[in-house]
């Protein structure tokens, strides 16, 4: 590991060599750029200018915070993964499909933790087909496998 000194403090990070990969990437589809200054209190700005938001900590004022971008990205793509699960399966997904995502920002023994639920609506798909659809989502968008054994989430069928 490489030791790298910023004011007094040491930050210890890693050569290429020692990264961990947990699987393999043959082919990276996209990658998201952001430049974020200021923290909870700050602002932050995609590469291409799509993105332009003020950061405020929850409650705080009238920008977004860390949890509600989670939120958001995380019940689009699960969105996504419902489409290539219900094509494999030739259902038709309702146009009024909708994810409601909530991440809580919650704190046990003075360590901060994130837990979440996804809350699916597939109105007009019977029960059984629309848990078939729900699971394979979860088990194949890139969102539910980075939280995977993280932390807490419940994913509900209403």
């Amino acid at each position: 590991m490489e030791n790298n000194t910023f004011g007094n403090s040491i930050v210890n990070t890693r050569t290429t060599a020692e990264k961990i990969n947990v699987m393999k990437i043959e082919n990276v589809l996209y990658t998201g750029r952001t430049h974020t200054t200021g923290g909870r209190e700050g602002s932050s700005k995609s590469d291409d200018g799509n993105l332009d938001i003020t950061l405020t900590s929850p409650g705080k004022g009238a920008g977004t915070n860390p949890e509600q971008l989670f939120a958001a990205g995380w019940s689009a793509c699960f969105i996504g993964a419902m489409g290539i699960a219900a094509a494999a399966m030739k259902v038709r997904l309702p146009n009024d499909l909708s994810v409601d995502a909530e991440v809580d920002l919650a704190r046990t023994n003075n360590e901060y933790f994130l837990q979440a639920r996804l809350n699916i609506s597939l109105p007009g798909i019977d029960t059984e087909t629309a848990t078939q659809i729900v699971h394979t989502a979860h088990q194949t968008c890139p969102y539910s496998k980075l939280t995977k054994g993280n932390i807490n989430v419940e994913i509900n069928l209403i």
